[in-house]
């Protein structure tokens, strides 16, 4: 089997006398999709902070690429392509959508020799070729209005959108399906399935055990900080799963 493009091993982290991850180890392939599981506290967002350089591991190794890697900050992650997409997204509401996937990388163009300004049309073609590839349907007139007009799905993708357009090899996406209906939910699975096909590696974080074993190709289950357990979707039950999170 081909290199991994992520492996943690023996991954720890202390917050002052609290084992926030406990040696936790895993792998993850290019073009696949490892579903995190696991209760408020289980260890879930300290695991992908630790990842993407907003933390430090205690103890442990992470490679990235058969490298080993400590990053400092998440812009040294994303430099190296790992990005991360939380529940929030960080989309400025006030700017429109091509400013939100340039948002502090803007190109610049000069006109007469005069001061540098932004180059807004260039944003809006390099964005509505990106959420092209994705096949991610934006109607034209809306690319160019405040993203705080588009629909929860549509947002979902715009932040999407932006980390392949910035080459993501790794995107972490943290409960990308929370709050949005169940029609815009499907749409966010579907996006995931052409983001595999595309070799990039996912690590998705949900409480929906639904969407999970829609997506999965592996689920890791960590409880108070620690690996409860690794299964296929194909090889366990919704069942089981929450048994491993809840310790039964």
């Amino acid at each position: 089997m081909a290199q991994p493009i992520l492996r943690c091993v023996e991954v720890s982290k202390r917050f002052g006398g609290v084992h926030a991850l406990e040696r936790v180890s895993f792998e993850l392939h290019r073009g696949e999709v490892l579903a995190l599981a696991g209760d408020n506290g289980a260890g879930k967002s300290t695991l992908i902070k630790t990842i993407s350089g907003v933390h430090q591991p205690d103890e442990g190794e992470i490679l990235y690429d058969g490298e080993p890697v400590r990053f400092a900050n998440p812009r040294a992650a994303r430099e190296r392509g790992i990005e991360t997409i939380y529940q929030d997204l960080a989309l400025a509401d006030n700017l429109d959508v091509g400013e939100n996937v340039f948002l502090g990388r803007e190109p610049e163009t000069r006109f007469l020799g005069l001061l540098p300004r932004l180059d807004r049309a260039a944003m809006r073609r390099a964005a509505h070729e990106v959420l092209e590839t994705l096949d991610i349907d934006i109607p034209a007139r809306k690319l160019n209005q405040p993203v705080r007009n588009l629909s929860g799905g549509q947002r979902q993708a715009v932040a999407i959108g932006r980390a392949i357009y910035w080459k993501a090899e790794l995107l972490i996406m943290d409960e990308p399906t929370a709050a949005l209906g169940v029609p815009e939910q499907r749409k966010v699975r579907e996006l995931i399935q052409r983001l595999k096909r595309q070799n990039v590696a996912i690590i998705f974080i949900s409480h929906n055990l639904q969407d999970i074993f829609a997506v999965a190709d592996r689920i890791l289950v960590l409880r108070r900080g620690i690996k409860a357990g690794e299964r296929r979707p194909h090889e366990t039950s919704g069942d089981e799963i929450v048994k491993l999170m809840v310790g039964g």
